[in-house]
């Protein structure tokens, strides 16, 4: 594949991403397909990296009157949830986390527990409403993905927290920097320094 196809599909991913809050993976393969590309395999696809920086660029041409204060508004959700979960380790991650997140975002959260019950039982206990659902975790085996509600007063409307029960001994791995040298993840004082910075 071309680098002017790969630089193409980035770019297109970029739009998909920001206009119809898609994660990176679902954007690059339908971006692939829109510029005739239906064979592609993943490892052909411009890599995450790349997609992001056109994400950047899209976000500071088209967005950058709207978009700031929505990722304020999400990070304002993801704080509140961080302190009312601080026993479980909660790390922030994902578009919220990295900054390229808009108002279709929904916020990523990764709990690092001792039990892996001992989340869905806080959340009973304080009646919140949740659906369980489930990913890959960091070893390849499902782990449980507790998804919530949260009314964003900022935004006028209500958010989508996910919260990824992961065991605590995998936090270690979650906090080695990127090819890029970023963070994955976040903990409160962590993003607390992006706010204040902001």
């Amino acid at each position: 594949m071309s680098a002017t196809l790969l630089d193409e599909i980035a770019a297109t991913a970029a739009r998909l991403v920001v206009e119809e809050g898609m994660e990176y993976g679902p954007a690059k393969r339908r971006a692939a397909r829109v510029l005739g590309c239906h064979s592609a395999r993943p490892t052909e696809l411009p890599g995450n990296d790349r997609v992001e920086d056109e994400v950047r660029d899209y976000l500071a041409i088209f967005c950058s009157d709207t978009q700031p204060v929505e990722l304020a508004a999400l990070r304002a959700v993801a704080a509140a949830w961080m302190e009312r979960l601080a026993e479980f380790r909660p790390h922030l991650t994902g578009a919220v986390w990295r900054g390229t997140a808009t108002r279709l975002n929904d916020v990523h959260l990764e709990l690092y527990c001792d039990d892996s019950k001992s989340a869905e039982l806080a959340l009973i206990d304080r009646r919140v409403d949740y659906e369980v659902g489930s990913r890959p975790g960091p070893r390849g085996e499902l782990v449980d993905v507790l998804s919530l509600a949260h009314t964003s007063a900022e935004l006028g409307e209500r958010v989508t927290v996910h919260l990824t029960v992961l065991d605590h001994d995998d936090l270690r791995g979650g906090l080695k920097l990127d090819a890029g040298g970023r963070s994955q993840r976040g903990d409160l004082g962590a993003l607390r320094k992006l706010m204040e910075a902001a």
